[in-house]
C-alpha cells in the first residue's frame, strides 16, 4: 500500500466526512444558496494567496530540483492560471478581484493559512507537502463522488467550477503531487499528523463557508 494510501486509510471516517459535506453535496447538486458560494469564493481567494506563499517555502526546501520544479510551478500555476479563472468567476457573480483583496479572512481561514505556512517553514518539504495534499487530492475525490450530480444541477457557475477538479489535467497535478510522497521513502506515521490537520481543516473551511462565519469580536 502507497503512503499516500496509508494516510488516507488512517483517517478515513475524516476523509469521508470531508468528502460529504453539505456545502460540497449541495454545490454539486445545485442546492447551495448562491450567497454561501461568494462567500466561499472571497475566502477562498486569500487562501490561494498564502498557497502560492506555502508552495514557494517548499521549493526552496525541496531535496532535488525535480521536486523544487514541481513546487516552484504549481505556485506559478497558482498565480496565474488559478488567480484567473477566480477573477472570471467572481466577476460572473457581480463580484471584483478588489472585493476579494479586501475580505478579512475569517477564524478558520486564519487559522488555516498559519497552519500550512508554519508547517512549511518549521518541517521538511514532505511534511510541508503531506499538509497541502489534502487541498488538492480530496478537490479531485470531491469531484469524482458527486460527478453524478452535476448532471442535474442547473446552476452554471458552479458546473463551471466543478468541471476544473474534474479534468484530466489537475488529476495528473494530484498524481504529481501524491507520487513525490509515494517516492519519498517516508514514513506514513511520520507525516500522518501534518495530513490529518490538513484534512481537517479543509472540512472546517467548508463549514466555515457553509455558515458564513464571521469574527465574533
Amino acid at each position: 500500500m502507497s503512503v499516500t494510501v496509508q494516510l488516507r486509510e488512517s483517517i478515513r471516517e475524516v476523509w469521508e466526512k470531508d468528502l460529504e459535506h453539505p456545502f460540497v453535496v449541495e454545490l454539486y447538486d445545485g442546492r447551495l444558496p448562491l450567497e454561501k458560494f461568494k462567500y466561499y469564493l472571497l475566502q477562498d481567494y486569500n487562501y490561494l494567496v498564502y498557497m502560492v506563499k506555502v508552495l514557494s517555502v517548499l521549493a526552496s526546501k525541496a531535496p532535488s530540483l525535480e521536486l523544487s520544479r514541481t513546487a516552484l510551478e504549481l505556485a506559478y500555476g497558482t498565480v496565474t492560471g488559478e488567480m484567473k479563472n477566480y477573477e472570471s468567476l467572481l466577476n460572473s457573480l457581480g463580484l471584483t478581484l478588489e472585493q476579494a483583496v479586501r475580505t478579512r479572512p475569517n477564524p478558520t481561514n486564519v487559522a488555516y493559512m498559519n497552519f500550512l505556512l508554519s508547517t512549511a517553514l518549521s518541517e521538511d518539504f514532505y511534511a510541508g507537502l503531506a499538509s497541502v495534499l489534502p487541498c488538492f487530492w480530496s478537490y479531485r475525490e470531491i469531484a469524482e463522488r458527486h460527478r453524478e450530480r452535476l448532471k442535474g444541477n442547473r446552476v452554471e457557475i458552479y458546473k463551471k467550477w466543478a468541471s476544473v477538479y474534474l479534468s484530466e489535467e489537475y488529476s495528473a497535478l494530484v498524481s504529481v503531487l501524491r507520487r513525490a510522497l509515494d517516492d519519498s521513502g517516508q514514513r506514513a506515521e511520520r507525516l500522518l499528523p501534518f495530513f490529518e490537520l490538513g484534512t481537517k481543516y479543509e472540512y472546517l473551511f467548508w463549514s466555515a463557508s457553509y455558515n458564513m462565519e464571521e469574527w465574533p469580536i
